[in-house]
């Protein structure tokens, strides 16, 4: 192995869909792919955000040259205040479409950042040891972009998020580019696999495009609710264009629907803003000629079309004749979700539109069919999987060996597990600890692994408090006990036990007391003895 060997490996994004952040190095600098967050799963109490881990970052701070995003999802931008607020980050290569929405999130933290540089298909970043190009992609919001990193030890292209859409919205794949790629050389290729378990081609969102025209025509004179992906832009537009045709006017319910659709009116990725009724107004609208677009397609219980299936909104109340639609997918996990506020709509007697009625929705992702097509176009010497569970990542691996990748030149890689370039050969490097990094998003704050479990156990069993005022200087305990308690019994129901707790508490202090004043040491014998 040379001393100028090129570094390639995940902070996260492997064996998860979510927290995408990855790193190229090589000698004294290093580049950053992506800084995205995952939402937290139901144990992991008063969570807002989960981030990959920077501590690498922050160790090799003065190697970095900058960050440069694919796209604009959460999943990929999510993560930026807070990396911005721990690491220098010298500069932020992004689309236009993910520069506006970082600016978002970093006004609403406060965050002066005033180095982020817009790029398109044709621009190039060069540094000592990388030249950064890109490739325009299909993927559900505008502005997304596969990468190509030139380093001293081969080409690298990383995908980004994207499907093959021949009838697309937005602009067409750049083939053209991709062809002049494999052309140079394409040492490694690192793709998106989050839809690789799925055969076949992807729907194209043109095949939703005239769905939505069809149920509009069906519905014209009935109010519609439609849920969808406030981060899905192309559906959007879709749902707007839709509603201009028909002559609908739109409120929208939700913070992140409204910053998308404010920001994609402002680069003009969506026109016709006449159409849009500030929430105030939506009762001066006839509500035949309305379309309330809400978020809550999870099943989130805070979100607009959970408190309209409530009842507990504020400004929409459900008509009989209301036609909902649920334009999106589940994501794992949020199924018993999802269902429950289906039940509750269906329960009002409104009738509900799901994609199992209508092709009323297509994912963002690459199909097995079209995952190797980009490997045919690319034709990489070395293949690996990125962005999806580890099922995914060997699915996907499997596809390229399909595809004429010989299996020794394909990696599946864990977060924190290094590939290593060396004269354009690729392998298996040494690994590193990654952890991921719970954030409360009020504070920007990571949030001690401890302090979970803590919040895990009051929330399952309760918490019980003992207040004593004791004086160190006399040994002497000045008052009983007070005993507060949380989440374990019934107060008015447990006073014999409750006094019990108090007698044993004032006896474990006082018998602590003849020995020691150490805190530690009475409050180690409270637990074991109330324990």
């Amino acid at each position: 192995m040379n001393k100028n060997v090129t570094k390639y490996f995940a902070l996260g994004g492997l064996g998860e869909v979510g927290k995408n952040m990855y790193v190229i190095e090589e000698n004294d600098e290093l580049i950053i792919l992506d800084a995205g967050s995952i939402f937290p799963e139901e144990s992991s109490l008063g969570i807002d955000y989960i981030v990959g881990d920077i501590n690498y970052l922050k160790e090799n701070e003065k190697k970095i040259k900058a960050l440069v995003i694919t796209h604009g999802h959460e999943d990929h931008i999510g993560a930026v205040p807070y990396l911005v607020n721990y690491v220098n980050i010298p500069v932020i290569y992004a689309p236009n479409q993910a520069k506006e929405l970082i600016e978002l999130k970093l006004k609403d933290h406060n965050i002066v950042y005033n180095n982020i540089i817009v790029f398109d298909k044709n621009s190039k970043f060069k540094t000592k040891n990388f030249t950064i190009e890109f490739f325009t992609v299909n993927h559900s919001v505008p502005d997304s972009f596969g990468i190509a990193v030139t380093t001293s030890n081969g080409l690298i292209v990383t995908t980004g998020d994207f499907k093959f859409d021949l009838t697309p919205i937005g602009p067409k794949a750049d083939f053209d580019k991709m062809i002049e790629l494999s052309k140079r050389g394409v040492t490694l290729l690192v793709s998106d696999s989050t839809n690789a378990l799925v055969p076949g081609f992807s729907l194209s969102e043109a095949v939703v495009d005239n769905t939505l025209n069809e149920i509009f025509s069906k519905y014209k004179n009935r109010r519609l609710i439609i849920a969808t992906f406030a981060s899905n832009i192309y559906r959007l537009k879709h749902i707007v264009e839709t509603c201009y045709k028909f002559n609908k006017k739109i409120v929208l319910f939700g913070r992140s629907m409204e910053n998308n659709i404010n920001i994609s009116l402002k680069g003009q990725y969506i026109n016709h803003p006449e159409i849009f009724v500030k929430k105030e107004e939506v009762n001066t609208v006839n509500q035949k000629d309305l379309v309330i677009l809400c978020t809550g397609t999870q099943g989130e219980p805070l979100a607009a079309l959970s408190r309209i299936a409530k009842g507990t909104h504020k400004q929409i109340k459900l008509l009989p004749d209301d036609i909902i639609i649920f334009s999106s997918s589940a994501i794992p996990g949020n199924a018993r979700a999802i269902n429950s506020t289906i039940n509750k709509l269906c329960l009002q007697g409104v009738k509900v539109i799901t994609k199992d009625d209508f092709k009323i929705h297509t994912s963002g992702h690459a199909n097995q069919e079209e995952l190797k097509l980009m490997l045919t176009l690319i034709n990489p010497k070395f293949f690996a999987p990125l962005h999806g569970e580890y099922r995914m990542l060997k699915q996907h691996t499997k596809l390229a060996q399909e595809c004429g990748v010989p299996i020794e030149n394909t990696f599946i890689l864990d977060n924190g597990k290094t590939l290593i370039l060396d004269n354009d050969n690729v392998s298996y490097g040494p690994k590193f600890n990654v952890n991921p990094i719970y954030v409360d998003n009020s504070k920007l704050q990571e949030v001690n692994g401890v302090v979970l479990k803590d919040r895990n156990i009051m929330s399952s069993d309760g918490i019980l408090i003992v207040i004593a005022n004791i004086s160190t200087k006399n040994k002497q305990l000045l008052t009983n006990p007070n005993i507060t308690t949380r989440g374990f019994v019934m107060i008015n129901e447990s006073e014999s036990l409750l006094k019990e707790i108090e007698k044993i508490a004032k006896d474990s202090i006082l018998e602590t007391l003849n020995e020691s004043v150490n805190i530690t040491d009475i409050k180690n014998k409270l637990i074991s003895d109330l324990y």
